[in-house]
């Protein structure tokens, strides 16, 4: 018999309770809390710049196996956009939320953005796009790197959105120095018709950027990073950093120069960070948001009045949430935001490109389900339910 087997859960007998499965085989029923009316609020915020990295839903009928092309289910990838802009956040389009590097191929990319940038502009609503070297896995020279950033961002820029210049897997392997890092990223910042983002990501997120910035120690990597950042602050809106160290980024953010933002990519420790300490402050671009949308709306929305106090109310119950989304390997986190997505009612089915959807555990989604209740997420419940019970059958597991 069994340790499943042996373990059985109590009885669900009605929709508004579910049986989750632990690690150690032994099941919990979890009681779900009713549904939360969210306030909407279209228009952007005051005190704060905020933007949501959004994912892009997998077509369920498409190839999207390892290694295909990415196939997209583009009207519900648009809907998620607009259910972003309804609470107030910006887009930050083709990040690695959207599984740059790990299954969104260039051509992909090029129709995201396009879509994307051209219904922002629609709506009146923010969007700023990354833009990389990843569609040149063999740019192995500086001028080859520097190329490929120079081919992206000016197809981004085509588009009308604000440009993110993404840390490069390209770069950090061509580049033995700082030198290197700006002899690349001089011209491209050169080439800027508008302020852009400068990403800083860490090797939690992606390995192959460990060493960015021309050292493998933080601090020798920060001296290069706000070198740069100084010399160009005309064509630096703001610098988005996902080291996910609070301590780093309240240093960092007191060094930048006047007028250029922080924006934090800290998944870990946004609160605290956005709420600031009154003398300094992060706005965000976060993937935590792509989940949490209506209750940091709600938290970001109290900070425009000045209530921390709502704020903070707001903003605990996602932290749980967002830090087990996040948890190692850091760069699965993706997996989790479709799961909630899906979850949620916002796409048709629990597929990701480059088959993703495998990267996460039985267990882990199912915390992922427990945590999202305990935040009053799920806008229908009995959806959720529903969802999930079905998806842990078929993932073998009954109680």
């Amino acid at each position: 018999m069994s340790t499943a087997t042996a373990r059985r859960a109590p009885t669900t007998t009605g929709s508004d309770r579910v049986a989750l499965p632990g690690a150690d085989g032994r099941w919990r029923e979890v009681t779900l809390h009713a549904p939360r009316e969210w306030q909407e609020h279209p228009e952007p915020y005051t005190s704060r710049v905020a933007f949501a990295a959004a994912h892009v839903v997998a077509d369920p009928y498409g190839d999207n196996t390892p290694g295909a092309p990415a196939r997209v289910d583009w009207e519900s990838t648009l809907a998620f956009r607009r259910s972003l802009f309804r609470y107030g956040f910006g887009v930050a389009e083709a990040m690695d939320t959207a599984q740059r590097n790990m299954g969104l191929d260039w051509a992909a990319v090029q129709e995201l953005v396009t879509r994307s940038a051209a219904q922002a502009a629609e709506l009146g609503a923010r969007i700023a796009s990354g833009a990389g070297t990843d569609h040149a896995p063999d740019a192995r020279t500086l001028g080859a790197v520097r190329d490929a950033y120079l081919e992206q961002l000016d197809f981004v820029q085509g588009t009308g959105s604000q440009v993110i210049v993404m840390a490069s897997r390209q770069l950090a392997a061509a580049a033995e120095g700082e030198a290197d890092y700006r002899s690349v990223l001089d011209p491209v910042l050169d080439r800027a018709q508008e302020p852009v983002i400068l990403h800083w990501l860490g090797e939690m997120f992606d390995p192959a950027l460990s060493g960015y910035w021309g050292s493998s120690e933080v601090p020798a990597a920060t001296e290069a990073f706000l070198r740069l950042v100084h010399d160009r602050a005309d064509v630096v809106d703001g610098v988005k950093v996902s080291l996910l160290s609070a301590e780093h980024e309240v240093g960092l953010r007191a060094a930048l120069p006047e007028g250029v933002r922080l924006y934090t990519g800290d998944d870990f420790n946004y609160p605290e960070l956005i709420r600031g300490d009154g003398t300094y402050h992060s706005d965000a671009l976060l993937g935590a948001f792509a989940a949490i949308a209506p209750a940091a709306s709600a938290a970001l929305a109290a900070l425009d009045e000045g209530d921390l106090e709502t704020y903070d109310r707001e903003m605990a119950p996602t932290l749980a949430l967002s830090r087990h989304i996040f948890e190692r390997p850091t760069f699965h986190y993706k997996t989790g935001i479709a799961f909630l997505s899906w979850l949620t009612g916002q796409q048709p089915g629990f597929v990701m490109v480059g088959g993703l959807q495998s990267a996460r555990s039985a267990v882990h989604l199912s915390t992922l389900f427990q945590l999202a209740d305990e935040a009053q997420l799920f806008p229908d419940p009995d959806l959720a339910a529903q969802r999930m019970r079905t998806w842990l059958a078929g993932a073998g597991l009954t109680p």
